[in-house]
């Protein structure tokens, strides 16, 4: 039975991702959250989808680099990890971040922090076994810092360079280090989008597409794929151009 851990698994995206798995086949599956409470939701929803999986929940402060490391321990000391996806994330408004400087550490904290602290606890485990998949969810937003939202930006560019240092790390092993980004997508943290009428992709493709990455062990996926095209775009801009947008 294969063993997935899925850290911040109370997020719209994670959850679609665990719904697809508990339906295809039977899977261990370890939910890593903050809060307990809100998470049996998500489990009793995956039972009901995938009975014969086995589906649990711990809990853990996502910025206690001891607590996730004995975690991450406890879980590979059960049997090799194959799948770990790292999920979590804050999205405040850029505005709030400029208003108040607690608003920039906790972005900064949450959406890079602790990612990379779960990403090296799990790198630990998988590397003397050789194999597994390792799945950070990014965004577009990481390819270039824009006024609209170049905190959570900076901290999603983080990821970025921190994959791409496992992906050097891991080259030519069996251990597959895959980067998620997602465009703007339909889930609760992206409501002020919708407000505004943005279009917004469906988190159900959104997970297709992690799911997909994953199981193909692709060093980058852009979700959906013709963001790869629009941020090549964005990042080619010349300067005297990309000042005037608004964007």
């Amino acid at each position: 039975m294969k063993r997935i851990v899925v850290v911040g698994a109370t997020s719209a995206i994670a959850e679609h991702c665990c719904r697809l798995w508990v339906e295809r086949e039977p899977v261990d599956l370890v939910l890593v959250v903050r809060d307990r409470s809100r998470a049996e939701r998500i489990v009793a929803d995956l039972r009901g989808r995938g009975p014969k999986s086995r589906v649990r929940v711990e809990q853990v402060d996502f910025l206690s680099a001891s607590e996730i490391g004995a975690l991450v321990d406890r879980l590979s000391s059960e049997g090799p990890i194959d799948v770990a996806l790292i999920a979590h994330g804050l999205l405040l408004p850029q505005r709030l971040c400029q208003q108040d400087i607690a608003n920039v550490q906790e972005t900064i904290a949450v959406t890079a922090l602790s990612p990379v602290l779960f990403a090296e606890a799990f790198a630990k485990v998988m590397e003397p076994v050789g194999r597994g998949s390792l799945g950070l969810i990014g965004s577009v937003a990481g390819d270039r810092g824009r006024r609209v939202n170049y905190t959570y930006g900076a901290s999603k560019a983080l990821m970025n360079a921190y994959a791409q240092g496992l992906q050097h790390r891991f080259a030519g092993t069996d251990v597959k280090v895959v980067l998620l980004k997602p465009g703007p997508t339909d889930t609760p943290m992206a409501a002020p989008h919708k407000a505004a009428g943005r279009r917004l992709a469906s988190v159900e493709e959104v997970a297709r597409g992690t799911v997909h990455a994953l199981d193909r062990g692709r060093a980058v996926a852009y979700l959906p794929p013709r963001w790869r095209l629009i941020m090549f775009v964005v990042r080619s801009l010349p300067a005297f151009i990309f000042n005037r947008l608004n964007i």
